[in-house]
């Protein structure tokens, strides 16, 4: 990895990161019309601390979870030196926004979004650090217009840094949001980068706040479309059920879970990415030809969504 000569600058970063929080909390506050995040202060005593935001049981959201943290101390955990050993024996800040948000209607797709900065230093030496995140969506019941519509939103968001930044980003959340065991993503994907600096601080801070500041672009759009759709019993059984799979990934892949875990990190605000309500079943298979079976069919795969089409 290259070390670029001008200095991160991590007092411009958490002032963002704390916006950008403000500013999605507010959104979602009047969307959903009924609740409001409840706000949760916390330190680490390793060093630093959080400003976790949680909402339930609103008119539109079962549960979401705005969370910010700035941790830092004098050793990496495991999950971040294991395939950096230049990291050991150096002092870590890591700042974050992360979110998760599970709707109650099953037309409404859960939605997550990352964006973090780190940095390691040691005396004597050149700074290692590194942007992170990227967003993606998890759709139960999902429609094709909003697929292109997200991806012409996270498209959008890469434009400014090269028309090769999103197919890149794209085919690596595609990669990651992988459910190896279940031959299935998670979603539809969305983007996803990390160890993001070979453009030097400015611009790739500005990589950083575009794809933050482009989620609730892409999100709060479909939420609106399908939020007063009727649904039953069948359509929510459905949606518990496939939460099942976004635990899965959270508990055997995530690596902010991985690393925030191993770190000493805040246990219940790392771990409200889980849904609320969730139900496992045994082999279970959806009947063919149902909505159920065309979620596996089309939408658990990677592919073009764009496809040369854009939103109209």
């Amino acid at each position: 990895m290259n070390n670029p000569s001008n200095e991160p600058e991590v007092a411009v970063v958490k002032d963002y990161l704390l916006d950008l929080q403000d500013r999605i909390c507010s959104t979602l506050e009047q969307e959903d019309g009924a609740a409001s995040f409840m706000e949760d202060n916390w330190q680490r005593a390793a060093g630093g601390g959080g400003r976790s935001r949680v909402l339930s049981e609103g008119a539109v959201f079962e549960q979401g979870g705005v969370n910010f943290s700035h941790v830092f101390g004098e050793g990496l955990p495991a999950a971040a030196t294991a395939q950096r050993p230049e990291l050991a024996g150096r002092r870590f800040q890591a700042l974050g926004v992360s979110l998760v948000i599970h709707p109650h209607n099953p037309y409404v797709p859960t939605s997550h979004a990352n964006i973090r900065f780190f940095l390691a230093t040691k005396e004597g030496e050149a700074p290692i650090w590194w942007f992170g995140g990227g967003f993606d969506l998890t759709p139960y019941y999902p429609f094709e217009e909003d697929a292109i519509h997200w991806h012409h939103t996270a498209r959008e968001a890469c434009i400014p840094f090269g028309e090769e930044v999103y197919p890149r980003y794209k085919k690596w959340c595609d990669e990651y949001f992988y459910l190896k065991h279940r031959g299935e993503t998670r979603g539809i994907g969305g983007l996803f980068f990390d160890d993001l600096n070979e453009w030097g601080f400015p611009r790739c801070f500005d990589f950083m706040q575009s794809v933050g500041n482009h989620y609730i672009l892409a999100y709060l759009p479909i939420v609106q479309r399908r939020k007063t759709l009727s649904y039953g019993e069948r359509e929510r059984d459905f949606q518990l059920y496939r939460r099942g799979r976004y635990v899965e990934f959270n508990l055997l892949y995530d690596r902010g879970t991985l690393f925030g875990l191993q770190s000493g990190g805040r246990t219940e605000s790392i771990l409200m990415s889980l849904p609320p309500l969730v139900k496992w079943r045994y082999n279970w298979q959806p009947a063919a030809g149902t909505p159920e079976a065309r979620l596996y069919e089309k939408f658990l795969q990677p592919q073009d969504w764009l496809g040369g089409k854009e939103e109209q």
